[in-house]
């Protein structure tokens, strides 16, 4: 429902792009074994994504039922119309696969409806190798508007808890009181600002060469999201801002919690519209219209990036969490306002979701 941004940190291992965080979105994982009735947890704060009852609609479905109690839904970029392509016959297969009480459960998809799962990926692990070459473990095919995995498939995940909405600035701050922890911008002294957001007589700085409109400024750090002369005060309910992902994962191990994997990310995100027949665009269904989507995300609106925001939507930068209407599980901030790390990815090349304020509507800017 959403406008992904699937976007990949190629720079050095200190850098830290402004703005990006920060939803450490941060995550309880259902424990191994014995598992506890899912209808028995609850956490403040936290929302179970997961299979429910049909009937009653609000009963967990426990681990000890005979089908999955996880979630199976359409993965991947929502610009790419192939999905439509997906028939709920995936979706059903995907159940069977997991009950393992049909005669068909064994087959791999509809696309190889002779051959089992353990032989279609028996072939693709040797198969013939690529005149352009081998391609690394984890590569998938990205869609150049929202980083989303081309073509779309149906995938599985266990269920679990995820934070309703951002780490705020003073959720952050609780955790610096507490810990005495350095950012890794405080450490390197400097973190990327975007321009248009520095004082008019900033000295001139370095930028990041694949996006020169992120200007590398000293003293910039969370409790100075614009360097020096600015402050976080008044915006201790916006997301915490410039974390690293080492920050994030700190941060949540203090919490007791992890940061989401990518799929995981995005069935809460998608707030039930899982596909492929309720499968939208956006979180607010396919208007593909400013109008309609400044009600309900911080995005950078119809001026031209990176230094013409009207701020017509009410802010210039990141907002109040919990601003914006939730999705239909309960998520906050799911598109717009802040890029929000996943776990996973490569040292260099990490992987953020959900867009921020600086993405335009269709994805094009960032």
């Amino acid at each position: 429902p959403t406008v992904y941004s699937n976007f990949t940190m190629k720079n050095t291992p200190f850098l830290i792009l402004h703005f990006l965080l920060l939803y450490l979105s941060c995550i309880i994982a259902l424990e191994e074994e014995p598992h506890p009735d899912p209808n028995d947890e609850h956490y403040d704060g936290m929302i179970y994504v997961g299979r429910h009852d049909e009937i009653s609609g609000t009963r967990r479905i426990g681990f000890d039922d005979e089908h999955s109690n996880g979630i199976s839904y359409i993965f991947g970029t929502s610009f790419d119309q192939s999905h439509k392509d997906i028939e709920e016959d995936d979706l059903h297969h995907a159940a069977l696969l997991a009950s393992r009480q049909h005669a068909t459960a064994d087959l791999a998809d509809r696309n190889h409806p002779t051959k089992t799962r353990q032989e279609v990926l028996r072939e693709r692990r040797h198969k013939p190798l690529s005149e352009r070459g081998p391609k690394p473990f984890g590569h998938v095919d990205e869609h150049d508007l929202d980083g989303g995995v081309v073509p779309p498939k149906v995938v599985h995940v266990d269920p679990f808890f995820l934070d309703e909405a951002p780490v705020t600035n003073k959720q952050f701050g609780k955790f610096v009181k507490s810990t005495l922890y350095e950012t890794e911008a405080e450490h390197f002294g400097w973190s990327f600002v975007l321009e248009s957001c520095l004082p008019s007589l900033a000295p001139k700085q370095e930028v990041d060469p694949e996006a020169q409109h992120w200007v590398a400024t000293p003293g910039a750090y969370w409790r100075r999201p614009e360097g020096p002369s600015s402050t976080y005060k008044l915006r201790e309910n916006h997301p915490v801002v410039h974390v690293s992902h080492k920050d994030a994962a700190e941060y949540c191990e203090w919490a007791g919690k992890r940061l989401p994997g990518e799929r995981e990310y995005e069935a809460a995100a998608r707030g039930g519209h899982w596909g492929p027949t309720n499968r939208t665009l956006y979180v607010w269904g396919e208007e593909d219209d400013w109008n309609v989507s400044q009600k309900y995300a911080n995005l950078w609106g119809n001026g031209t990036f990176p230094f013409e925001n009207d701020a017509l939507d009410g802010w210039r930068g990141t907002s109040p969490v919990k601003h914006y209407p939730p999705n239909k599980l309960g998520f906050y901030d799911v598109t717009g306002n802040v890029w929000e790390w996943m776990r996973g990815g490569k040292h260099k090349k990490r992987i953020v979701r959900g867009a921020s304020y600086v993405e335009s509507l269709d994805g094009s800017v960032n």
